[in-house]
């Protein structure tokens, strides 16, 4: 049950943090009136599928992020020529269904070769009906429909690259930014949950157990206070509650712990652990918290913000300088170090998603092909030359950047899971 319960945490805070960065997309997007055709979590086939107004939401099978695809970003599916022949279903001369095959099985419907046909400017319709003219206006939601399949036309005003540079940098930087606003609310809420550390400690508490392991065995529980180890007073030193620990593999420790107003000795042997140095017991101390209120738990959120975002950019320098491939975690690894730190419990999970949150907006924003941050610096130079840039050559850049991007993704889940299987 517990497994179960892991598994399902971390899926649904993987669900969380794509999701609403591709809200943030289309929210903007839809506030500037840009049809968004889909809105999808994950890539691959369809597992779920359902429209709501104009845009398709969609569950995917492979969890490695999501889209919001708005029109006009590629080239629009449905191309309709002049002399091609198609059937039309019209209500006082407007156009709501555009058919283009089956057409003998259509059924109250106008059939007829088209003249002339505008789907983008002028929403008008030319076609000739058994040798006679016939003028339509075509719906602005209007749809074309081909081997069963219905697409939404996108007149010109509905279409991305119609809309000025700020409201398309809004709708792109918007994904980024509501994984920052994410991020601060879930520092806030685990400063809430879990508190601070208190000024000045004088003692440690244990502050989580690994079961099976020593200190499991010898019933210490979370939330008491360690006072001696082999007669030394501890006092709020974890480096040195740890060095005691480690220097004594395989030898019985003798501990002095106070749990409320009860102080009892125990008899606690570390044992080794494969890959690691010295002796292990299975617990984690802690420093004791106090409660914060919500005014400062929002000045701690911004504090964790500063402080996890400069970490974010040291771990980049860091990889950098020195690259290895052994230093880069996907999907596996990443889902594999949430189930870890799930185990800790729903505080400590709250974090880890707030730190995820933050990195998923930081990356973003990095100028990589394929990524928001490429995006906004071609919207960059088009505010500064005053003219788009070639959309066809920006599509090739994002689609080499993006192929290059699953191709990593696709080498560090291969070395993630070789390293499941190696141990």
């Amino acid at each position: 049950m517990e497994m179960i319960q892991i598994v399902f945490l971390t899926v649904l805070m993987f669900f969380v943090l794509v999701t609403v960065h591709e809200w943030g997309h289309y929210y903007f997007a839809k506030r500037a009136g840009i049809l968004v055709r889909e809105f999808a979590i994950g890539f691959g086939p369809k597992l779920f599928s359902y429209k709501h107004n104009e845009t398709q939401f969609t569950l995917r099978l492979l969890p490695f992020g999501g889209y919001a695809r708005m029109a006009g970003e590629d080239p629009e599916l449905v191309e309709i020529q002049k002399g091609q022949t198609i059937a039309v279903r019209e209500n006082d001369g407007e156009v709501k269904i555009i058919y283009l095959d089956q057409l003998d099985n259509r059924k109250n419907v106008i059939r007829g070769e088209v003249l002339d046909i505008d789907m983008e400017e002028a929403l008008t319709l030319r076609l000739d009906v058994d040798g006679e003219e016939q003028q339509f206006r075509i719906h602005p939601q209007a749809s074309t429909v081909s081997r069963s399949k219905s697409i939404q036309i996108a007149p010109r005003n509905r279409q991305y690259g119609s809309k000025t540079v700020g409201q398309r940098a809004l709708a792109i930087f918007a994904g980024p930014l509501m994984n920052f606003i994410l991020a601060f609310v879930l520092f806030g809420a685990h400063a809430l949950m879990a508190g601070v550390p208190v000024e000045n400690p004088t003692y440690l508490e244990i502050g989580s157990i690994t079961k099976g392991m020593p200190a499991d065995k010898a019933n210490l529980q979370e939330g008491d206070i360690i006072e001696t180890i082999n007669g030394q007073q501890i006092g709020a030193d974890p480096q040195k509650m740890v060095a005691l620990i480690s220097d004594s593999k395989d030898k019985p420790m003798k501990w002095k712990v106070r749990r409320g107003d009860q102080v009892f000795d125990l008899t606690i042997t570390p044992v080794a652990m494969e890959g690691q140095v010295g002796g292990k017991v299975g617990v984690v101390p802690v420093t004791p918290t106090r409660s914060v209120g919500v005014g400062e738990s929002v000045k701690i959120a911004g504090q964790s913000m500063v402080e996890w975002t400069g970490n974010i950019f040291m771990g980049f320098k860091q990889l950098i300088n020195k690259f290895s491939m052994d230093d880069l975690g996907g999907p596996v690894r990443t889902f594999e170090m949430t189930g870890q730190i799930a185990k800790q419990g729903i505080d400590q999970l709250t974090r880890w998603a707030a730190v995820l949150s933050l990195y998923l907006g930081i990356f973003n924003l990095l100028p990589i092909p394929a990524l928001d941050g490429s995006r906004l610096v071609f919207l960059g130079v088009e505010a500064l030359r005053g003219k788009p840039i070639d959309p066809n050559r920006e599509g090739m850049v994002h689609f080499i950047g993006f192929a290059m991007l699953f191709l990593l993704m696709i080498a560090v889940t291969y070395n993630d899971i070789l390293r499941l299987i190696n141990g």
